[in-house]
Parts: C-alpha cells; sequence; structure tokens
C-alpha cells in the first residue's frame, strides 16, 4: 500500500474503503462478510474507512467490527453530519452523539458535511453556529479534521473551498466525469490550497466497469498491457499527484486484494499518451450515447437567470447512459438541492448563453428538451419538499 499526507502530515491511504455498499441479506448487513472485506483490507494497509449517518447500518457495522478487533486506534473514520437535516446547533450535537455511540468511538477523524450544495447553504449552517460548534469538537478532539463532500458544479466547488478553513474535501471524479462536477479543475483548485482530497464514485457507480460499450471493452482488450477496467480507473486517478484517496466500496475480498495490489504498484504521472489515448477512446465509446455534446467548458456560464446549464446537460446524458434513476439523481442534486433553484424551468429563452458555446450547441432548445425529460410530477413533488427543509 502506498501513502499520501494529509493537511497535518498523517498518513493516508491512497485507497480508502468506501462503507456505503456493504453486501446485505434479508436488509441487513451481512456483518460477517463485511468483517472479512474489512480485515483483508486493513491487513493489505488500507487505513482510511469512509461512511455515513444516512447509508443505512453502515456506521453501526464499521464501529462493532472495529471493536470486535481492537482496531480503531489502527484506522481513520470518515463520516458525514446530514447538514440537510439540521434546524438548529441542538441538532448537530444529537446527530453526532448518535454518530459517535453507532461508531463507538470517542472522536471522528475526519467529519464532513454530507452534500454540501452551495455557498447559501454553507451560509445558512454558519447562521445556525456550525462553525462555532464545529471548532468547539475540533479543540475537544472529538473531531480531528473538518471537511465537506460536494456533488456539481466547478465554480460553486471553488466558492465553497473558499468559504472556510476546510482540512479537506471530497468530490465525484473519475476518467468520465474529468470536466464536469468539480472535475480537474476542482481537484487543481482544492490541491493548490493545499487541500487533500478524497475522490468517490471513481468508477461512476460501477459503469466503467459493468456497463461499458462493446467497443470500449474490445479498446482495452487489445491494448498491450492487460488491466480489468477497474484498475485502469483507479490508476488514470493515482496518476494525478493532487489526488489524496480514492474511496471503493468493495465487498469481495477478491475486490480488496486486486485494488490493493494496483495501489501498492501505481506510481504518480506513469500514464503517456499511450495509456491517455486509450481512456480518450474509452471515453467517446461511452459518449456515443450522449443527448448533448457538453464538454462542460462552462462558457455559457454564468446564466442571468441561475440555470446550472452544464450540471443540466451532465444529468440529462446521464439519463440516457447510466439510466433513469442516476441521471434524475444527480438532476436532483444539481438544481433542487440547492438554496436557490438552478432548473431548466428557470431559462427565458435569452440566448446568452448560446452566444459562447464553443461546441454551438442550441442550448435553449436542449434546455427545454431536459425540462421535459427530468421535470417529472415526482421531480416537482422533490422540488417543493426541498423548499419547505431549506426555508428551516
Amino acid at each position: 500500500m502506498q501513502y499520501r499526507k494529509d493537511r497535518y502530515g498523517n498518513d493516508i491511504s491512497i485507497l480508502g474503503f468506501g462503507c456505503m455498499r456493504f453486501t446485505t441479506v434479508a436488509g441487513k448487513i451481512d456483518l460477517k462478510k463485511a468483517e472479512k472485506e474489512i480485515m483483508a483490507a486493513m491487513d493489505a494497509g488500507v487505513n482510511y474507512f469512509d461512511t455515513a449517518y444516512i447509508y443505512p447500518g453502515s456506521e453501526a457495522a464499521l464501529g462493532e467490527i472495529l471493536q470486535r478487533n481492537s482496531a480503531r486506534d489502527k484506522v481513520f473514520i470518515a463520516t458525514k453530519l446530514p447538514q440537510y437535516l439540521l434546524k438548529n446547533r441542538d441538532s448537530a450535537e444529537k446527530y453526532f452523539a448518535e454518530q459517535l455511540r453507532r461508531l463507538r468511538t470517542d472522536h471522528v477523524d475526519y467529519y464532513l458535511m454530507h452534500m454540501l450544495t452551495d455557498i447559501k447553504t454553507w451560509e445558512r449552517l454558519k447562521a445556525l453556529g456550525i462553525v462555532e460548534w464545529l471548532e468547539e469538537k475540533k479543540k475537544s478532539g472529538a473531531i480531528r479534521q473538518v471537511g465537506f463532500s460536494y456533488h456539481g458544479n466547478s465554480d460553486m466547488f471553488c466558492q465553497l473551498v473558499d468559504g472556510y478553513d476546510w482540512d479537506f474535501c471530497q468530490i465525484q471524479y473519475n476518467y468520465l466525469d474529468e470536466h464536469s462536477q468539480a472535475g480537474a479543475t476542482g481537484l487543481h483548485y482544492a490541491a493548490g490550497k493545499g487541500l487533500p482530497v478524497i475522490i468517490m464514485e471513481p468508477l461512476r457507480g460501477g459503469k466503467l466497469v459493468k456497463n461499458l460499450p462493446p467497443t470500449a471493452v474490445k479498446r482495452f482488450r487489445e491494448y498491450g498491457v492487460q488491466r480489468s477496467p477497474a484498475e485502469w480507473a483507479f490508476r488514470w486517478l493515482w496518476n494525478q499527484g493532487e489526488v489524496t484517496c480514492v474511496l471503493s466500496g468493495m465487498n469481495s475480498v477478491e475486490m480488496v486484494q486486486e485494488n490493493c495490489r494496483a495501489a501498492s504498484e501505481v506510481k504518480i504521472g506513469e500514464f503517456g499518451e499511450e495509456e491517455k489515448a486509450l481512456l480518450r477512446d474509452v471515453v467517446a465509446a461511452i459518449n456515443e450515447k450522449t443527448k448533448v455534446g457538453c464538454t462542460g467548458c462552462r462558457y455559457c456560464m454564468p446564466c442571468p437567470q441561475g440555470v446550472d446549464i452544464p450540471g443540466t446537460f451532465a444529468a440529462y446524458n446521464r439519463y440516457y447512459s447510466d439510466g433513469a434513476f442516476a441521471g434524475l439523481k444527480e438532476f436532483y442534486m444539481c438544481t433542487v438541492l440547492r438554496k436557490d433553484s438552478t432548473s431548466p424551468s428557470k431559462c427565458v429563452g435569452c440566448g446568452k448563453c448560446e452566444a459562447h458555446c464553443p461546441q454551438a450547441i442550441p442550448i435553449r432548445e436542449q434546455l427545454n428538451n431536459a425540462r421535459k425529460k427530468m421535470e417529472t410530477p415526482g421531480f416537482r413533488l422533490v422540488s417543493r419538499a426541498a423548499k419547505m427543509i431549506m426555508k428551516y
């Protein structure tokens, strides 16, 4: 296993264990199986374990396994505050106390504001006294480092990075999302500010392994060096020195072993032009199903009406490439779950965006297409519920 430093010089394994996808049986986590996987990862040098308040049974399972094996002090625990549920400072205290009980510990090493969506949401949390609460917890040692996880565009991500003296951050990033979500722009910005960057969704929820088009599979197979699609995705990330740790939801010992082997062999800068060309070809094969040829360059932004144009198109494309659930989930996160909605229904057809688009995309037409597909009756219900929550 290899390690990279956090902000305070601690060694973090470049492979982290994502605890969201433990195997379940009859709706409950298979604790014996999860224990074998966690201990195999620890034996191979993994020391970063990521969970969250809202992952069903995850915190409790991790806490029990670590206590049973007297392993708490051998690892770093990262978990997340459900900031979207907070109504006041007392509710933060309540959730945190429950998390400590579940995890069977007296401290959390890396504590994240879960799915922080925009700067206005952070300002709301600050008004509730979250900064003072976090500082008290850090002073007492109950929380060692504070960060945030993020789904959304790079502009807002950079604003959030500047919104507080964070210790680290977590973003969705992979070779398919190089220029969407926070993307390479956000990665470099955060790293340039001295923040360790934790990577989630390195395989795009399995899409970069299980659902590759035949032409992409053929391209991998014919390449001189034989690696699994998962290993290619991980190595692309580890090739970048700005990446601190890559989370993987490993649910078999074999998967743990394969990922740990790769994490012990990889070198920063090992990708040459041939490897980069290979992944460009794979991306091109995946994007054959793309509905809108948006590259996420953001020349169309900012929209005068506040529409998240690249975010909308990324979700719209994902609807067709990854399925309705994945597309709608991303659409909700980039439009509804913000203090001010950024949905395409706010478009007034001014056309300013189209004057700046290098790809000459008919943005107004495509925003309308995305609106018709994505803003379903369910979307409107979620919107109303989100607005009610955002008021508190």
